[in-house]
């Protein structure tokens, strides 16, 4: 697989609901936290935002399907129905990221007879210090995940969206962990994860590097908006459509990846 293939098994559109009559969605994307090689442990976690589980009763998510070989099979897909779940919220109340632990999906696996195929993000992945003091102000970037909803049903794949960064991201915007892009972020992209997708050329600084890069940048989770009286205001990126009476500045923000670490950090004790 091209490297951009890879990364588009790493997502999965959230469904959560709410009550009887209320239904919203979302984007997660799979990670494994505190992963021991040595001992051939981790924790399997699908991350998102606290905003797009809020309130959730059930949460409903489809993990592709793999043949007897561990290849995909993209027409194929096993619906997760969580009834009973944790939620791992970000230790800072004002940040709005949290991981839902699925160990359970190797119950389902034996359970149903299914062999499941997803993409594995590890969290040295996530762009170094020094690689962001590499970079330029302006970055082309690609997000992942299903704006209003929309997906590749057929084929079970999410639809990726390309911008760049409006902010340096060696900068904190407005004082926090987080920067600003240039792309259209609409309703279900919520909980978006954020990369360098290089798959031949790009620069760095001066130089052009010929290779592949990938970089896990940040978490997507809300956006300026105009209200129909002409403010901007700042919000979380909605998790179910309705009437247009804000309009989307086709900016985002984004919180910077290093505070999924401390999210990891903060399930290392548990079991």
């Amino acid at each position: 697989m091209t490297l951009s293939e890879q990364l588009i098994y790493c997502t999965t559109k959230i469904i959560t609901i709410i009550n009887e009559k209320q239904v919203a969605t979302g984007t997660g994307f799979f990670m494994n936290f505190n992963e021991n090689i040595e001992k051939n442990i981790c924790q399997p976690v699908i991350i998102t935002n606290k905003h797009v589980v809020k309130d959730a009763k059930k949460i409903i998510f489809s993990v592709c399907r793999a043949d007897e070989s561990n290849n995909p099979l993209d027409q194929e897909k096993f619906t997760i129905n969580l009834d009973e779940f944790n939620i791992i919220n970000h230790p800072d109340d004002k940040v709005d990221l949290c991981a839902i632990p699925i160990a359970s999906l190797d119950i389902y696996s034996k359970e149903y007879k299914v062999n499941l195929y997803r993409g594995k993000l590890k969290t040295d992945l996530i762009i170094t210090d020094e690689e962001v003091n590499n970079c330029s102000a302006m970055e082309d970037i690609i997000m992942i995940g299903y704006p209003n909803g929309l997906e590749d049903l057929y084929n079970n794949k999410p639809i990726i969206r390309k911008g760049i960064t409006s902010t340096h991201l060696k900068f904190d915007y407005n004082g926090k962990k987080e920067f600003l892009i240039d792309m259209a972020c609409f309703p279900g992209s919520s909980g978006s994860p954020i990369f360098f997708c290089n798959e031949s050329s790009y620069t760095q600084g001066n130089t052009t590097v010929f290779g592949t890069r990938c970089k896990l940048l940040g978490v997507l989770y809300g956006g300026p908006q105009h209200t129909s009286t002409g403010s901007i205001i700042f919000e979380n990126i909605p998790t179910n459509p309705r009437a247009v009476i804000q309009i989307p500045n086709n900016l985002g923000l984004v919180i910077k990846a290093t505070r999924i670490k401390e999210l990891e950090d903060s399930m290392k004790n548990m079991s």
